[in-house]
């Protein structure tokens, strides 16, 4: 019979926690300012019961699955990474198993690699990848570092990451760019990004692209209130573009977001003539542990 599950998407710097019934309805959320930089060594056991003692004590009987960077090198055990390509069933079955405090077994997934020439991983964005429940098909998860990935037969067989995410906080709080930028406006919104996606698709790259948040606006054809969402539509048409060019065309993308990053990547997509499939980070996220925790159990 299935079980509850008690499960953590565990980041660097926040944790999220669910509690789910056998029939996979989330019964119960928490979230905490205790992602794994800030727990002391050997404090891992103490922090989960901060977090989500009380969950354990709704439904003690639950399954603990936890989910991110508590798998890291710097997190309570470091789960290697899977290599890809990756099936679910490789994946769960890479797990470690910890002991909460008073000895009851938790287990902790692992990250991905991927190796083309260069090196690169991931960690928590496999679980939301699983949750798709995808054949074949291909992921856009948005972020300070957004990763895409190509599904094959049900397989994780390849993926990349961008820094998109951290590139437009550096170039929009500490570059020249930021010089004449204003509070953003409606108005300004809709100047920059409809600029932001055309730049995107000319030829010289973001490099040569990215100074036009500057210029635009010292030729009086953009407003300063447009130089922020300029960069955050450049930069993301640059990331769509570059991940078409690793892994193909396809006309669809699963995308994994919500709320503003959602309709941004959203609007990308459209401008690249690509239709997007939306699913909430959550969703995905609770449907992936359920998936890699059945296979677990079985």
């Amino acid at each position: 019979m299935p079980r509850p599950l008690i499960a953590l998407d565990w980041g660097t710097t926040r944790a999220r926690a669910f509690l789910i019934s056998a029939a996979g309805e989330v019964l119960e959320r928490r979230s905490a300012d205790q992602g794994i930089q800030s727990v002391p060594a050997g404090g891992f056991p103490a922090a989960f019961e901060a977090i989500a003692g009380d969950l354990r004590r709704m439904a003690p009987e639950a399954q603990i699955v936890l989910a991110g960077m508590v798998g890291s090198r710097n997190g309570w055990v470091e789960a290697a990474y899977v290599p890809c390509p990756a099936s679910p069933d490789a994946i769960a079955a890479a797990g470690l198993t910890v002991a909460l405090a008073d000895g009851t077994p938790a287990l902790i997934l692992p990250g991905l690699s991927c190796d083309e020439g260069a090196f690169d991983v991931m960690r928590g964005e496999e679980t939301l990848i699983v949750g798709l429940g995808l054949a074949d098909g291909i992921v856009c998860l948005p972020g300070t570092h957004s990763k895409w990935a190509l599904v094959e037969g049900g397989r994780i067989t390849r993926f990349a990451s961008f820094m998109t995410g951290e590139i437009w906080g550096l170039l929009r709080q500490n570059s020249i760019l930021s010089r004449l930028a204003e509070e953003q406006s409606e108005e300004g919104a809709r100047l920059g990004l409809a600029a932001g996606f055309a730049a995107s698709r000319r030829p010289g790259g973001l490099l040569n692209t990215a100074f036009a948040a500057r210029s635009e606006v010292l030729a009086g054809r953009l407003p300063g209130s447009a130089v922020g969402p300029y960069l955050s539509a450049l930069l993301v048409g640059h990331e769509i573009a570059g991940a078409l060019a690793l892994f193909g065309r396809h006309d669809t993308v699963h995308l994994v977001a919500e709320g503003a990053m959602a309709e941004s990547y959203g609007a990308g997509l459209a401008a690249a003539g690509l239709q997007a499939l939306v699913t909430t980070p959550e969703a995905a996220f609770v449907a992936g542990i359920r998936r890699l925790a059945g296979a677990i159990a079985a």
